[in-house]
This record gives C-alpha cells, sequence and structure tokens, in this order.
C-alpha cells in the first residue's frame, strides 16, 4: 500500500474488503455537498454522485456517504465526468447527532475516525453540561475523546477550570493550548501520525479552524474574530477532511452549539453515578427519593453534584433509556443495531453463526 492510501486512513483490512468490488477504485470522502461528494482517490479528487442502486438502498440519513467515509468508485480522476460512488465500505467508527429541525434523521458528522478533539475555550463558552453531552457521544462513536480546552490566555483561574473537567471527563485525556503562542498546538500533534485521523468537535468560535491552520502550516481555513458578546461565528459552513503535511488527517466541522443526541455511553461518561448506583437498594433506583440511595447519598457528601446528575437523566431520556439501567440500556443498542435480523435472539443467533462471542 502507498504512503498516499496510508495516509488517507486505509488498512490491510479495508484492502482485503475493496477486493470484493471488482473494477471499481478506492477512495474516501473528504468533502460533502448537498448531493455531491468531493472523493480523494491514489491518483487525485474527483467530484462524485452516489449510484442509483445505493439511493435505492438507503433507507435512513446516515446511510448514505459521509466525511471520512472509505468508499468506491468507478474511476480516479475527473476527465470523463463525475465518479459514482457506488459502496461504502465499513465502518469502524461514526459520530453521529439526530438532525436540526423537528426531522427524527440521524446526521452523521464524520465517520471513521480514530480521535475525537472535543474543543472548548475558557472563556464564556466553558459549559461543564454541554461537555458531558459531547463526552457521552463521543464515547459512543467508538472513538477516543479528548477534551480541548482552547484560549488559555482569557482564562483568569486554569486550576479551577481544569479541576472542574477532570471531575466529569473521567479516563479522558486534556489538553491545553492557547492561539497566541507560537507552540500553541505542540500538545495536539502528539495525537496525529500517519494513518490517523482526528475529527475536531465544538461550539462556533472556540478555535477549532485556527488550531487546523496551525497543523497545517498555513491559513487554509478561513478564520474571524469573535463577536462581542464572545460568542462565536459560524465560519466552517461544511465538514471536511485535510491531509496534514506530517502525516494524517483531520477533520473541521461546522460549530454546534446545540446537539442533539441519537445514542450514548453512560458507563464511560458518568462512570461515577453508575458506580454510586450498584449500591442501591433498588436495581431500578431512580435517584430520587427511594430509600437506600447510593446516588443520593454522594450527593449529600458533595462527590457528585445535583446538576451532573440531572444531566444523567436528561441525557438518559433524550435517548430513550429513561428508566433503563446500563445493562437494559446495552441490550437496547444491540436490538436496535441488528433489528433488521428480528431483534436480540435473532441478533445472538446471527453473531454465533459468524463465531463471534456474545
Amino acid at each position: 500500500m502507498n504512503e498516499k492510501l496510508i495516509n488517507l486512513g486505509f488498512t490491510e483490512k479495508l484492502l482485503q474488503e475493496s477486493t470484493h468490488c471488482k473494477g471499481l477504485y478506492l477512495g474516501r470522502v473528504v468533502a460533502q455537498y448537498k448531493d455531491l461528494y468531493n472523493v480523494a482517490t491514489e491518483e487525485s479528487e474527483v467530484l462524485s454522485e452516489i449510484s442509483g442502486k445505493l439511493r435505492y438502498s438507503s433507507d435512513e440519513l446516515s446511510d448514505y456517504p459521509a466525511v471520512g467515509d472509505f468508499v468506491m468508485v468507478d474511476r480516479e480522476d475527473e476527465r470523463h465526468g463525475n465518479a459514482i460512488i457506488h459502496q461504502i465500505l465499513t465502518r469502524k467508527s461514526i459520530f453521529v447527532r439526530r438532525a436540526a429541525g423537528t426531522s427524527n434523521d440521524v446526521q452523521v458528522v464524520a465517520a471513521n475516525i480514530d480521535t475525537i478533539f472535543i474543543c472548548m475555550s475558557l472563556n464564556n463558552d466553558f459549559n461543564l453540561r454541554r461537555l458531558e453531552r459531547y463526552l457521552s457521544i463521543a464515547w459512543d462513536s467508538g472513538a477516543i475523546p479528548v477534551v480541548v480546552l482552547t484560549k488559555s490566555d482569557l482564562c483568569e483561574n486554569l486550576p479551577l477550570k481544569l479541576s472542574e473537567i477532570e471531575k466529569i471527563a473521567i479516563g479522558v485525556e486534556i489538553v491545553v493550548t492557547s492561539s497566541m503562542a507560537e507552540d500553541g498546538c505542540s500538545e495536539v500533534l502528539k495525537y496525529i501520525s500517519p494513518g490517523l485521523t482526528v475529527a475536531f468537535i465544538g461550539s462556533s468560535g472556540v478555535g477549532k479552524s485556527t488550531l487546523i491552520n496551525r497543523l497545517l502550516g498555513e491559513e487554509v481555513i478561513e478564520t474571524r474574530e469573535i463577536r462581542k458578546d464572545d460568542k462565536g461565528k459560524h465560519t466552517t459552513t461544511r465538514r471536511e477532511l485535510i491531509l496534514i503535511p506530517s502525516g494524517g488527517a483531520v477533520i473541521d466541522t461546522p460549530g454546534m452549539r446545540e446537539i442533539g443526541v441519537e445514542s450514548v455511553n453512560l458507563d464511560k461518561t458518568f462512570a461515577d453515578i453508575e458506580e454510586f448506583s450498584e449500591h442501591c437498594k433498588f436495581k431500578d433506583c431512580k435517584h430520587e427519593n427511594e430509600p437506600g440511595c447510593a446516588v443520593r447519598k454522594a450527593i449529600e457528601e458533595g462527590i457528585i453534584t445535583e446538576e451532573r446528575l440531572q444531566s444523567y437523566k436528561k441525557l438518559k431520556k433524550e435517548a430513550k433509556y429513561e428508566g433503563l439501567n446500563s445493562k437494559q440500556i446495552e441490550k437496547e443498542k444491540i436490538a436496535e443495531m441488528f433489528s433488521g435480523f428480528g431483534g436480540i435472539k435473532n441478533a445472538r443467533d446471527y453473531i454465533k453463526s459468524k463465531n463471534k462471542s456474545f
């Protein structure tokens, strides 16, 4: 496999999968427009559209190609018109959110990512509840979340902010950056190397584009000054995958101050609450006024805040996991994943037939 494909993130496993697609070429979606996609191939980048068969078989928005997807196309350049995307190769991770508006469609923000940088500035954008929301979706995606704190030069009490984040970002690495310092992105570079893909997620104006420009060594992405009310302006208007000169790829995404949840990982995001829940007197404890509630006791002792518990309950409700314990949530996810096989029982049978453990 050549250096171009490695840098795009292709693996031997993907190459093996692609051998079943005779007469087609490997590519990766690097930008997404309304009905078109820009696909990077071994030779160049080619404007592409999906085949009629793929469109017909796509029941949901999430079935369509997204930035980061590895795909099979019928040509490597545009000399004879737009390429046609015939197949999406197996995704190893997927960051999704509920689409804006009243639709229940699930929108793929980025696919096949190794690390998710959850960017949050240390000024008025600082919001612990929003961070919990991002973490719960990031852990569920299959990628590894890293909290990237920007604009540290604007923070008056950095140790206090770090202490607050460490209490909720359990098991997550935290990186502090400053756009003012020449080496402001040096810590970020440690997570990016050939073959790896990092997605930048966060609200508008937190400095995602500025950080990526630093990594690229030039002003590739437009940036704007922050508004007077300390809120960000939308600069990035579409998701885009960009190769880093030193190796690896990054995905820039539009700012998302509000992010609807489809599926979340509460075990990791709220590991403290989940652990205390194991010691509640009742298995179906709602952590309200029940006797012997270990979570309420932890709140009384100042170990967990009431705000964190309410955030946990809100995410559980939004993801339709309200009233379920962690084991029941996992069963619900698997049943949904294998709904096409007739639910959880047939999911077990299917996995066993593939010689996989369940």
